[in-house]
């Protein structure tokens, strides 16, 4: 009882200022059924016909990028729907959404249950119970797993209610909803960002968006507009690289019928469909020099000139450019202007590639696995540890696309394997990605790619096998986490976004002493 007060009172001092988070959420779960003869537990909250994870026991970190679909999980839509403590038969026909996730040996759940959480009628989460063994959860009384699912549904309901306050009052002053925000990252690198985001999106400051291809620069863009003042008003997106240079003004600031050949109708051009919302000029380092100035104008004075008018007209537009070179470096060699790029980088943002945020590994991982599952059409997607650990090792230079072609590709391979080889229908069984399904190379390519200088590597005169570099890195990585979190193994765990238990057991395999 004293372990779920606590619980209960940090989740309220939580909420009571910010977003409750994963950790939060978590120790509440444990503290409540922590005890319970369960293999694993999850905490999920409804958003519209899908499920979504805020806390897990038992379960791998991936599983947090999932979204459940109700329409996907019959299981689940069976909790969702039952009015009391939904418990599945031994041999129940519907397929659990767990099965193959909660061990090594890719077992199938015998036994499980859920409580829907409702505020009045409405689906607001469930509360789901796993196990292993049959019948270990026969033990449980309905009327206390019905008093838990009330408590985790008053703190649900809470939550929604601070949540909603807080919007109005972000609408109330003209600023964006914090409930949009995505607090799920667990890398530092990707918090700090959020921040960034979180502070200047809300303004009209012009922001220069710079990273490496990849690493998910558009949909950094969409939060921006999102949390700004003009999240109502059109987003406009235009590639300044794919436009020709005799039509590139004519496309962003649009022409008057006869203002060259070929004009045969107006043309309003992006920065008036944009007007009132978000431009994001992406490659803007493709930007011809003589078009230059005119941009410069648009941003300073708010003017635009139609090819073929007589006068300018006023555009109430924000400006996010996008580029993944250096424009310094393009200002210092005469390729971009000075004025236009200070103009521009009013509030600069970098988003960090994903060999500097590991830590999210879990998270992207479970999003696309899940993905690919839907897709295919598959019972349920994992990684074999060699493979997520292989993950680890990678130093990803086409950074999250890559990451998510990689697993589209190996999901695609392991289907095909296990078509071939199984009797049965293998889309109906959990499919497990290995390794050689990733295709990964064992060692850094030459082709310029940069290598963190963490990344294990060979001694001299010595390969170092795939494992042997994977757990070098790991090892490193936990001894430098556990060293800036005074070896703290709950915060360390945390900080590497994963279940304690876990990480004591990948300690105890290398060799590193987690008592």
């Amino acid at each position: 009882m004293t372990a779920f007060l606590q619980a209960l009172r940090a989740l309220l001092a939580q909420l009571a200022e910010h977003e409750a988070s994963e950790a939060h959420w978590r120790q509440l779960l444990e503290a409540m059924v922590g005890d319970f003869p369960a293999d694993a537990s999850t905490l999920m909250v409804a958003d519209g016909e899908a499920l979504c994870p805020v806390a897990m026991l038992g379960l791998s970190d991936e599983v947090r990028g999932r979204r459940f679909a109700l329409q996907e999980h019959p299981r689940l839509a069976a909790i969702a729907n039952h009015p009391g403590v939904c418990r599945f038969a031994e041999h129940s026909s519907l397929p659990d959404p767990f099965d193959g996730l909660l061990d090594d040996d890719l077992s199938d759940v015998h036994d499980c249950l859920g409580v829907a959480l409702r505020d009045e009628q409405r689906l607001i989460g469930v509360l789901t119970l796993d196990a292993l063994e049959p019948g270990s959860l026969d033990v449980l009384d309905d009327e206390q797993l019905l008093s838990i699912a009330r408590l985790l549904g008053t703190c649900l309901r809470l939550a929604e209610r601070l949540r909603a306050t807080r919007t109005r009052l972000n609408e109330a002053l003209a600023r964006p909803p914090s409930a949009e925000i995505d607090r799920r990252w667990k890398s530092a690198a990707m918090q700090r960002l959020d921040e960034a985001i979180e502070m200047v999106a809300p303004t009209d400051m012009s922001v220069l968006l710079h990273g490496e291809t990849g690493v998910g620069k558009e949909l950094v863009v969409q939060g921006l507009h999102r949390r700004s003042r003009r999240h109502e008003g059109p987003l406009v997106q235009v590639n300044c690289a794919t436009l020709s240079e005799g039509l590139i003004e004519s496309e962003l600031f649009g022409h008057r019928r006869g203002a060259f050949s070929g004009a045969t109708e107006h043309r309003r051009g992006h920065f008036v469909m944009a007007d009132g919302g978000t431009l994001m000029l992406d490659e803007i380092g493709e930007l011809p020099l003589a078009l230059q100035p005119k941009l410069l104008r648009a941003l300073q004075e708010g003017d635009i000139q139609p090819l073929g008018a007589e006068s300018p007209r006023k555009v109430d537009v924000r400006v996010i450019a996008v580029t993944n070179r250096d424009l310094a470096a393009e200002v210092a060699a005469g390729r971009f202007r000075a004025d236009l790029y200070h103009r521009l980088s009013v509030f600069p943002l970098r988003v960090p590639p994903l060999r500097e945020r590991l830590e999210d590994m879990p998270l992207l991982a479970g999003h696309f696995l899940e993905t690919n599952r839907i897709r295919l059409g598959l019972g349920n997607l994992r990684l074999e540890d060699e493979a997520q650990n292989a993950l680890l090792a990678w130093h990803w230079p086409g950074n999250v696309r890559e990451l998510e072609h990689t697993l589209a590709r190996a999901a695609l391979r392991a289907l095909g394997e296990a078509s071939s080889g199984a009797a049965g229908d293998a889309r109906r069984s959990t499919l497990l990605i290995s390794p050689a399904h990733l295709d990964l190379p064992h060692r850094s390519s030459s082709s310029g790619a940069s290598v963190d200088e963490d990344r294990p590597q060979a001694t001299p005169g010595e390969e170092a096998t795939l494992r042997e570099a994977t757990a070098a890195f790991q090892r490193r990585l936990i001894q430098q986490r556990l060293a800036e979190h005074e070896h703290n193994w709950a915060a360390t765990a945390r900080a590497l976004g994963m279940d304690p238990g876990n990480l004591h057991r990948l300690a105890g395999r290398l060799g590193l002493k987690s008592s």
